[in-house]
């Protein structure tokens, strides 16, 4: 058996550089891959493209790496929680591709599966299309857009063991699965890593195959994006 467990963030991060691409699962602040944002924040890697459904807050997430001034282009589908975000956009330090969050799954799930390209309708007629090749199939039009070429997917998942099978818990199983074998190397950290044979085969979300290093992380803050309650009753 192949184990592919690291000791630490730093180890997991080795041969990240300066402009590369990454993939960073996540939505909103749940399950974002905490631990391996802090050490990317403290490598001071410049100039980076970031593929997440959004950038964090201001404080939290990918917010940091914006404070940094390390991300040169986002990817994303959803941003309008983060100032920093707003004010580089707004002022033209920050490239921005905002594209659909369909859309954006399914660019890390053709790149996973090994497809270069697919047509999908969303977008079409909007700005999104712009440039792009567009077919008509069965009387409706569709886009095509292209897979993501990706250095590094940065995970994060409830469970692991040490050949890299993982499982999710609850909406943390977001956009982890579809960026696990997405990119050259694939970095999962996990709240629990366990021998190999320990996880039940029926419950693995993602194959160890996808997987090429993994690392139990720490201290996770868990923090929650916009916390709305109902007020308690008298």
């Amino acid at each position: 058996m192949i184990r592919k467990t690291v000791g630490s963030p730093s180890e997991a991060l080795q041969g990240v550089k300066d402009g590369m691409t990454l993939m960073l699962g996540g939505f909103g602040l749940c399950g974002i891959p905490e631990n391996s944002i802090s050490e990317l924040v403290k490598m001071g890697i410049k100039e980076l493209t970031c593929i997440s459904n959004n950038a964090g807050v201001d404080d939290f997430g990918l917010g940091l790496l914006l404070q940094g001034r390390q991300i040169k282009k986002m990817i994303s589908s959803y941003v309008g929680e983060n100032e920093e975000f707003e004010r580089q956009m707004l002022s033209g330090e920050l490239e921005v591709e905002l594209i659909p969050q369909g859309t954006l799954a399914e660019r890390c799930r053709a790149a996973q599966s090994g497809f270069p390209a697919f047509f999908t309708p969303a977008g079409y007629g909007t700005e999104v299309a712009d440039g792009k090749e567009v077919r008509e199939f069965h009387g409706k039009m569709y886009v095509m857009e292209q897979a993501f070429e990706a250095d590094f997917a940065i995970v994060k998942a409830w469970k692991g063991d040490e050949a890299g099978n993982l499982v999710f818990r609850g909406t943390a199983r977001n956009f982890n699965p579809c960026m696990c074998g997405a990119a050259r190397i694939t970095v999962a950290e996990v709240e629990e890593l366990v021998p190999a044979g320990t996880l039940d085969p029926d419950s693995i979300h993602i194959p160890g195959i996808f997987v090429q290093r993994i690392f139990q992380g720490s201290r996770y803050e868990k923090r929650i994006e916009q916390r709305t309650v109902r007020q308690r009753q008298a």
